[in-house]
Formats: C-alpha cells, sequence, structure tokens
C-alpha cells in the first residue's frame, strides 16, 4: 500500500464518512478522535510518516466534515418559507409550481416523478388558488417525490406525455414519507432523504397536474433527451420481444429494471444472480471493446480510437440509467482509457479509489447505496482476493479456471453485503453463476444489443437475432426455476454486524494467502514443476551456498523443465542445486537438497496449523452469524405493525418461532385491470416475511391463523412460499374466498400438516411455554366431497388461547365478538371450559368463583366497539393492552369507548398505529416491553 497513496487516502475518507453516518454530537467527536488514535498502527504497518500521515489524517477528518457538512444543507426549506411546522404541513393542501425533474413512471393507476418546487401557493380552508400568497422558494429549488393517482384509464396516456424539464403546475396535499415503524424495517423517509427529498406531494388525478413544454434554452436539456432515446429504445425492445423476455431484456440491455417481471426478479434474487438485470462493469465492458472493434475495423489511429470511446462512455452512463455501478465502471474506464493514451501504467486499486473519491464528493449518500457497496466492493476484491484464488485452480482447463476463479472470488466477496441487505443466501448461488453469467454476458447480451440496434435499420434482419435470444432466455428461466425449486439451498441469515462483516473479509484474505504461498512454496520445494525460482534476493542466495558450498557461483538460466545451473571456480565442474534455496531462512542449516525437503515439511506443517486454525475461526464465525439472535433464556412477543390488520412473532426462551396471523392487504371489489400495478403492495411479501429474516428466522414452528379474514391471512401466502413452516394451525374452516382456498392448497402443496383447533386443546413447543386454545367449539367435520366446512363468520369464530410463556400469561384474541366473549364467559361460570383442559393451568383456575388476571390482553378486532366488553375485560383483568390497527385507518380504530373501558380496568394501553413495533421479553414472570417509535404523552 506504501505505493498506493491514493488507496490509503481514499480508504480513510470513507471511513471518516461512515463514522459521520453511524455516529452523531459528541459521538462522532471521539469515534473520529478513537479513529486517529489507531492510524499509528497503519501508519507503521504501511511504513508512513511525516507529512504523509498527516495527509492521511486529514482525509479521515474531511471525510467526516463533507458528511456532515452535506447532512446540515439537506433540510427541507418548506417550514421556513411557509412559518408553519412540519406536523401542520403534513397533509396541508398547496398548488406547487415547479420543473419537473425525472422521467416519469407510470404503473397501473399512479404515476410517480420528482419535482423540483419554485412557488408554493397554500390552500387553506376558504382559499383558493387564485387570492392566496404564492410563496417563492430561495435560489437552491426543494426536490419533493410526486404521486399521482389516476382515475380514468386515458390519464396514462395524459402521464406519459409529461418529460423531464417541463413547467408543471399541481393541486393536491404535502406528505411526510414513512418511517420504519418495525425493529430493522425498512425506512422510506431516510431513503428519500439520501435522494435529497423530504416531502412527498400527493395528486388525485391528471386532471390536477399542468404540464408546458420548455422554451428557448431549455430544450436542449441533455437529461430530457436522454429520457426521450430510452423510451425509444424501451419501445423497440417491446416490438422485438413478447413478455416476460421484453421487460428482461429492457433490463439486461437498457437498466429498466423496474419493468422487469416481479416474480421473475425474484427468482434471480434468490440465486443471487440480480447483478445481471443491472447495467454493470460488465456491460461496460462489453460496449468500450466493442466501440475500439469499431475504430480498428475503420482505420483509426490508436491514440484517435482512444480518445473518442473515452469522450463517449459518459454518453452510455446516461443511456444505461446512471446507476452508481455503472457510474464507478464508467469512471475507471474512462480513466484507464486516458492513462492507455498517454502511456502511463495503469493500476486498478488506484483507479477505483479515484472513482469513489469522485463519487464521493459528488454525493456522499452513494456509500448508503447497496449498488455503490457492491460495485466496489466485488472489483476491489477481484484485484485483491482473485490473484490468491487463482491458484486454486492451477490444474483446470484455462478457460473453465478463469469463470471459476471470478466467480468463486466474486461470491465471497459479495456474500457479506448480500446477508446484510438480502438476508438469504443461495448454496446454488456458485452454480447459478458459473453456469449462467457468462452465457448471458458473453452471448444474450450482445445478441440482443445488435437486435435492437437492427431493427432500427431493418427489423425482418433483428428479428432472427431476437428468436435466438429468446431460445437462450428461455433456456435461462427453466434453469433458474429448477434450481430454485430444489429444496434445502436457500439460507436465511440474521442482519451481521459491521464489526463482523470486516472481520470476516480480513479472516478469509488472510487464509486465501497462505493457501497460495503455501502450495506455491510446496510446489518450488519438492520441484513437482520443474519451475525454477526467480532469485530476487540474490545476496540472501548467495550466503546460503557459501554457507553450503563455498566458493559456488549461482546463475539461474530460468526456464522451465530445466535445473537451475551452479559452477564452481575451483573445478569447473557442473552440478545442480534445488530451487528450495529461494527460502534460505528455513534451510540455512542444511544442504542444499536435504534442506529443501526438510524445511518444505516443517513449512507444511506450519501453513497447515495456521490454515486449519483459520478455517476453524472462518467456519464458527459463520456458524455465530447464522444462529437466530436472542437473550438467553428469554422469551419475546413482538407485535408487527403491518398496518391495518394483526401479525405477532412469538419467540419462546428455548428458541420456538411461533407467528401469529399475518396481515394482508385487503382490497374492496373487483379492480379494474389498468388499476393492477406490476408488483402490487402485499404486506405480507413487503413487511412481514422481510421481519422475519432479517431477525434470522430460518423456520417457523408454528403458523397460527386465528380466522380466515384477508388482514390477519392475506401475508401468510408470502409466508409459506419463502419460510419453512412445521405445522399450520387455524379454526378449521374456511371462507370460501380464493386466497385462502390457495393458502390451504400452498400448505398442502408444501407438505406442511394442518390442524384444526378445538377448545381444550394445548400446544407446549417447550418447557416454558404452553398455549392453551380456548376457542372455538365447532364441529370439525368435513362436509361432502372432504371439503372443510365454511364458515361466514369468521370473527366470531377466531381462535383464542393462553399463552403461559416464562412466568407470565398473554391472551390473544383474534378478532372474536362480543357474542364469542359472552359465550366463553358463559363457559367459564358453570366450569365446562375448565374442564375441557387435560391440565389445570397453575396461574389462575378458569371458574366463576374467581376472576382471572393474565399480563397482556391482545385486544380483539383492533379494538372494534364489537369487541371487548366491559364484562369480558374486568374478568380479564390485564396489566396491560396491546391493540393493532393501521395508522390512519378509515375504521376509527380503536374506538373510543374500548379505550376508555381498557383504562377503567387499570390496562396500560399499547396501540401499533401511535407506537409502531411493540416487542415484550419476558424472563422469570418479568416483562420488559420497548416500542419502535417515540410517543409523546398525550
Amino acid at each position: 500500500m506504501k505505493g498506493r497513496p491514493l488507496v490509503v487516502f481514499a480508504v480513510c475518507w470513507l471511513c471518516g464518512s461512515g463514522l459521520a453516518c453511524a455516529l452523531t454530537g459528541w459521538t462522532l467527536f471521539w469515534g473520529v478522535l478513537g479513529a486517529i488514535a489507531c492510524l499509528p498502527f497503519l501508519f507503521g504497518w504501511i511504513g508512513l510518516r511525516g507529512w504523509s500521515a498527516l495527509l492521511l489524517i486529514a482525509s479521515l477528518i474531511g471525510g467526516a466534515v463533507h458528511w456532515e457538512w452535506n447532512e446540515a444543507r439537506n433540510v427541507s426549506s418548506l417550514p421556513e418559507v411557509t412559518h408553519m411546522a412540519v406536523e401542520e404541513l403534513d397533509g396541508y393542501a398547496a398548488t406547487l409550481h415547479a420543473t419537473l425533474d425525472s422521467d416519469v413512471r407510470i404503473d397501473g393507476d399512479r404515476a410517480d416523478f420528482q419535482i423540483l418546487l419554485a412557488s408554493f401557493e397554500p390552500l387553506g380552508e376558504g382559499q383558493s388558488g387564485t387570492d392566496s400568497e404564492i410563496l417563492q422558494l430561495p435560489a437552491k429549488k426543494e426536490r419533493l417525490m410526486v404521486q399521482v393517482r389516476l382515475a380514468e384509464e386515458e390519464e396514462q396516456q395524459v402521464a406519459a406525455e409529461w418529460r423531464r424539464g417541463d413547467a408543471i403546475t399541481l393541486t393536491g396535499s404535502l406528505a411526510l414519507p414513512g418511517e420504519a415503524r418495525n425493529f430493522g424495517g425498512f425506512d422510506y423517509r431516510n431513503y428519500l432523504k439520501t435522494q435529497y427529498i423530504h416531502w412527498l406531494f400527493k395528486v388525485k388525478g391528471a386532471s390536477s397536474v399542468t404540464a408546458t413544454s420548455p422554451e428557448g434554452v431549455g430544450q436542449f436539456n441533455i437529461l430530457r433527451w436522454n429520457d426521450l432515446v430510452r423510451n425509444q429504445l424501451g419501445s423497440a425492445v417491446d416490438r422485438l420481444f413478447s413478455e416476460p423476455h421484453a421487460g428482461y431484456m429492457k433490463g439486461l440491455i437498457i437498466g429498466m429494471a423496474s419493468d422487469i417481471d416481479p416474480d421473475m426478479y425474484g427468482q434471480f434474487s434468490q440465486l443471487g444472480l440480480t447483478h445481471i438485470l443491472a447495467i454493470s462493469g460488465t456491460h461496460v465492458a462489453v460496449y468500450v471493446a466493442s466501440l475500439l472493434l469499431l475504430m480498428s475495423w475503420l482505420r483509426l489511429t490508436r491514440e484517435t480510437s482512444l480518445t473518442i470511446v473515452l469522450l463517449l462512455i459518459p454518453a452510455y452512463v446516461l443511456l444505461s440509467g446512471g446507476s452508481p455501478s455503472v457510474i464507478r465502471a464508467g469512471i475507471m474506464s474512462m480513466i484507464g482509457l486516458y492513462m492507455a493514451r498517454g502511456g502511463l501504467a495503469r493500476d486498478g486499486l488506484q483507479m477505483i479509489s479515484a472513482a469513489a473519491l469522485i463519487m464521493m464528493w459528488w454525493n456522499p449518500y452513494f456509500l448508503l447505496s447497496v449498488s455503490f457497496q457492491l460495485s466496489f466492493l466485488v472489483t476491489a476484491g477481484l484485484m485483491i482476493y482473485m490473484p490468491l484464488i487463482n491458484r486454486l485452480f492451477n490444474g483446470w482447463p484455462k478457460a473453465i479456471a478463469a469463470t471459476a476463479s471470478v466467480t468463486v472470488t466474486a461470491q465471497l466477496i459479495s456474500f457479506p453485503v448480500t446477508i446484510l441487505y438480502f438476508n438469504q443466501f443461495s448454496l446454488l448461488s456458485f452454480v447459478a453463476n458459473f453456469l449462467l453469467v457468462s452465457l448471458i454476458s458473453a452471448v444474450v447480451l450482445p445478441l440482443g444489443t445488435v437486435a435492437l440496434l437492427l431493427s432500427f435499420l431493418w427489423m425482418p434482419l433483428a428479428k432472427p437475432l431476437a428468436w435466438v435470444a429468446i431460445l437462450l432466455n428461455k433456456l435461462t428461466f427453466v434453469s433458474v426455476e429448477w434450481m430454485n425449486s430444489l429444496p434445502g439451498f436457500v439460507l436465511i441469515w440474521a442482519t451481521p454486524s459491521l464489526l463482523w462483516i470486516a472481520a470476516y473479509y480480513a479472516v478469509l484474505y488472510v487464509l486465501l494467502y497462505l493457501l497460495h504461498r503455501g502450495k506455491g512454496e510446496m510446489r518450488h520445494a519438492l520441484n513437482v514443476e520443474g519451475d525454477t525460482v526467480p532469485l530476487i534476493h540474490a545476496s540472501r542466495e548467495l550466503r546460503l551456498v557459501e554457507a553450503v558450498q563455498p566458493g559456488v557461483i549461482v546463475t539461474p538460466t530460468g526456464n522451465q523443465g530445466r535445473s537451475d545451473q551452479v559452477r564452481s571456480d575451483n573445478s569447473g565442474s557442473m552440478t545442480t542445486l534445488s530451487a528450495s534455496i529461494a527460502w534460505p531462512e528455513y534451510t540455512s542449516a542444511f544442504t542444499a537438497r536435504g534442506a529443501g525437503y526438510y524445511g518444505s515439511e516443517r513449512m507444511s506443517l506450519l501453513h497447515k496449523g495456521l490454515c486449519g486454525l483459520l478455517i476453524l475461526i472462518l467456519v464458527a464465525g459463520l456458524g455465530w452469524a447464522y444462529r437466530t439472535p436472542q437473550p438467553p433464556g428469554t422469551g419475546v412477543v413482538q407485535f408487527l405493525d403491518i398496518g391495518q390488520g394483526d401479525s405477532t412473532l412469538i419467540t419462546t426462551p428455548g428458541g420456538k418461532h411461533i407467528l401469529v396471523d399475518g396481515g394482508g392487504t385487503v382490497h374492496f371489489g373487483n379492480q379494474d385491470s389498468w388499476k393492477i400495478r406490476r408488483d402490487p403492495y402485499e404486506v405480507g411479501a413487503k413487511v412481514v416475511v422481510p421481519l422475519l429474516k432479517k431477525r434470522g428466522i430460518h423456520r417457523l414452528d408454528a403458523v397460527i391463523l386465528t380466522h380466515a379474514d384477508q388482514d390477519h391471512a392475506g401475508g401468510l401466502q408470502a409466508v409459506l412460499e419463502q419460510i419453512p413452516v412445521e405445522r399450520f394451525m387455524f379454526n378449521g374452516t374456511t371462507s370460501g374466498k380464493d386466497n385462502f382456498e390457495k393458502l390451504l392448497d400452498t400448505a398442502v402443496e408444501r407438505h406442511i400438516p394442518l390442524y384444526a383447533i378445538q377448545q381444550g386443546m394445548s400446544y407446549a413447543p417447550d418447557a416454558e411455554t404452553t398455549l392453551h386454545f380456548i376457542s372455538p367449539d365447532l364441529d370439525h367435520s368435513l362436509s361432502e366431497g372432504g371439503r372443510l366446512p365454511v364458515s361466514e363468520h369468521q370473527n366470531h369464530d377466531s381462535v383464542v388461547f393462553l399463552l403461559d410463556m416464562a412466568g407470565a400469561s398473554l391472551l390473544f384474541t383474534g378478532d372474536m365478538d362480543a357474542a364469542a366473549e359472552q359465550n366463553l364467559l358463559y363457559m367459564i361460570q358453570d366450569g365446562s371450559l375448565a374442564a375441557s383442559f387435560k391440565q389445570e393451568r397453575d396461574s389462575f383456575s378458569l371458574s366463576s368463583s374467581t376472576r382471572a388476571a393474565v399480563d397482556v390482553l391482545k385486544v380483539a378486532h383492533h379494538g372494534s366497539k364489537t369487541s371487548s366488553t366491559e364484562a369480558w375485560l374486568q374478568y380479564w383483568n390485564a396489566q396491560s393492552a396491546v391493540i393493532s390497527a393501521g395508522a390512519n385507518n378509515t375504521y376509527g380504530h380503536p374506538n373510543p369507548g374500548v379505550l376508555e373501558r381498557l383504562e377503567a380496568v387499570g390496562s396500560q394501553i399499547y396501540r401499533t398505529d401511535q407506537m409502531g413495533e411493540i416487542q415484550m421479553r419476558i424472563k422469570d414472570g418479568k416483562i420488559d416491553v420497548r416500542q419502535k417509535l417515540i410517543v409523546d404523552e398525550l
């Protein structure tokens, strides 16, 4: 690293930015101070001192200061301009005058784009857009994300005519972006902040938007023309290919990943193949190589060719969408071409460091981009780690060895980042990348690109190439689907710490380095291939030979299959000396031949010991990261915030995982086909499953569905498809709806045992946990044809159970109604409910003479007025009550009367609509509660 100052400078800058991102205030100050205190160890390792050391300290501080300076500028100006608090602006109606600053994405009944706000016209009560004051923004315009809900199908075409650079007027309302409402959940507000966006602007109907094309200089907006060209290329791909090939090829050739079929994208993602669907360094390399080949055909000089290609690279970066990975590849390519034109030596690590510094200076938030992180890590990893891995494939055919080396290196380097963000890794990822990446990048990508270009000249000439690409695509899709169908290869990982990731890279490098050196030394010492050893340190080698045989002069001849020649000045005779003299520190006490044998044996033992130790450390580290994090002997009940619905994850002290309900997105009535989005929001796939994966839930020991309503059952479809489940428990009835029938069919297809819950049943997942089911009391006999009985009163027939765990008791009630509560109270009074239990609970007696007491009551039906009667709440006398309801839901949940009754019995109320996710950690009967959102005391 001493000869690569830019590399060390870039690393220090990135570390400073990372510290500023993770820490604030005085913690940042002490963090930077601690990092500076550690730098002398780095300086000693790379041999730096004086001004060079001060420069690196300045780099570390500079990265932190630059981040903080950018953070201080990245604030919304609307509160200052309008003299209104953020809370007052949220939901405030206004008319905005702005410039459209992105392409318009239309998906179903919604159009999304970004604007640069110029002026703000409040529309308060009683005001119109003509008599209210227009507030001008400062010179620096504010960026907003606009969401237009289209009212009619014809409005899709209207929205498609809006272009970047248009002067645009919109009437709607401001909204704060949603924040993370679950621990570890996606934070849309923070994400938009990295795009310098602080507000959403919601518009109803395209009629509320007026767009005017720019005039004069504004017509020559390069980004506007770039959008137009990209759209034309996308339309050409649509004419060449049918779906799903069109969306796939648009992602592969143009970088339009949003048009890829979501199911297909999920299939590729599971195998770690999503990098194929995004423009990356491979695409830039193919582009540059193709242009250079074209220049050579045109008989242009080398300097002219390099200059033209260098100038054309920015055009390709823009045309491909300008993702961080393609920007990185573009900058590196331009630097490389410039240095090649000037005849300068090129160093990949120096070039990638320069690219990182340029990008971080332009936008420090690149540091938080997954694309940025993967692109730089994999590229740098190929430079650093691949030379060490190449030696492991020496015996393979060269073409296969090269592909294998790149694949293994890329997979090993990307693995920590993959599990950090996606929490899963397929063991078949190595095979999939080895078999498919070369096919796609070397054959399908060029075929599709040439077909696309030819389609603008003569479509009949392009069709045959497109047909071949489609056949190869079908082969790819079938291969991906088949590999994903194989069970047991997808591993779910909890989110690792940054310290673990750093340790992984360090241990992996040292292990590969030792394997590399050890294999090379053994081969030379035993003269397996007869290679000669270059005598770099000739003086040390000469001293060794003189110690063995005074007067001998070493003359290397360096050809494969020939030994080094040794000539004696005294006799002139020729003798052979083993190549092991390259390691005098192990051979100084022996003859040349004997030294090679015994020194290599000692070296081999040392290497084997160190490598074995590092392998154990690496395996132990992987095992530690794979485990599900959990405090020992502690049960955790996690009431997830999934909007209007229910979903609770129970982790027992013994490490068993039980999911109660899975939420679900409710759709009212039949939706027009044009309104259906390509990737519709579904709470199970977007919230529940990602949270389970982030928490390292490898399998669910039980899924309990309280009843078949969509807001409880809908999200379980994604759960059953992506998470292994041991058993599925429900009330033994069906709603008769297609969605629920599909859910049961999925359980049967995946060989998940189904259990129809009856009153009196119990389930004990471990020694400290028992679930006592006290409802429903139904006849579970099958109807004619072996079908489940259909219940039209799913709320009334909800599964109700009492959870005894780690000395605490929690009552789960589903959506039971007042009638069901009354029936249970009657059964308790006449003793029939207590008699139905095989074992009576020790914590309390279900009898009419005593009143039960539970620690936590999961309030029925989201706090609806149809449940939680006074008699019910008084009987259970819960210390705490949890209400799962969506923020600002249209049902008015929870009902004020229910809240009053809960307060009357002295229950501490927790609400997901106000507090986000609520977690209860239980140990020895004590319950510690934490909530995701901080709520001011009312």
